[in-house]
């Protein structure tokens, strides 16, 4: 639940609560992409420091240790001993990065593994049910981020195919929320804005992501 706190012009302040806790947001989410932050803190350093919300990858995740591994740890909270917020990408980031390791087509990503090369399918039931496992507080909806520039064009499609994404996102999280072993029944869904650098696809694709995620 979001509650606003304060506005100035297009500035605002206000508290999101969650499962795992409350987030005063704007805030910046330190990254553990593999349930680890690099260098020298630890999850328990984070308490310390009062961060708000821990970032993991699910991608990376799914590779190694493997997200079955992590559900059968627990999840990543038990696994890391970070009972914090804690925010799932949804993988979709590995499209635009592993581009030369990927074929996008509109059931989902066929990529080939940057660590041993072996093919892997992830779409968005996948995403989720791999961001379920890790039993994350908020898990992302896969999507498509293009490159820049793109055309108007590309950019229009993969806004449409991001959308699809969404709602069978939406579909398989409610089909795994209500599952007797799932590790946090509780876990949010948040829809990622696409549409490149046009405002008009922006603001679109913004009003499917309120409708479909209310």
């Amino acid at each position: 639940m979001y509650k606003l706190i304060k506005q100035e012009g297009r500035a605002r302040r206000g508290t999101f609560t969650t499962v795992h806790g409350a987030v005063e947001m704007p805030a910046f989410m330190n990254v553990a992409t593999c349930g680890a932050i690099k260098g020298a803190l630890s999850a328990y350093d984070l308490k310390d420091i009062k961060t708000q919300v821990m970032l993991s990858n699910t991608y990376h995740l799914h590779l190694r240790p493997g997200d079955e591994i992590v559900k059968k740890l627990g999840g990543l909270h038990k696994m890391t001993g970070w009972d914090g917020v804690i925010l799932t990408d949804s993988g979709g980031f590995q499209v635009f990065s592993l581009a030369k390791l990927n074929n996008i087509k509109e059931e989902g990503v066929i990529f080939n593994s940057h660590i041993d090369g072996r093919r892997i399918f992830m779409g968005p039931e996948e995403s989720m049910q791999i961001q379920s496992n890790l039993g994350s507080t908020i898990a992302m909806a896969f999507d498509e981020c293009v490159e820049n520039p793109a055309t108007y064009e590309y950019a229009k499609a993969s806004v449409r195919r991001t959308t699809n994404w969404l709602h069978r996102c939406k579909a398989e999280m409610d089909r795994l929320n209500a599952l007797e072993d799932t590790i946090n029944p509780d876990q949010m869904l948040f829809g990622i804005n696409q549409g490149a650098t046009f405002p008009d696809l922006r603001i679109d694709h913004m009003k499917e992501i309120s409708t479909a995620t209310p």
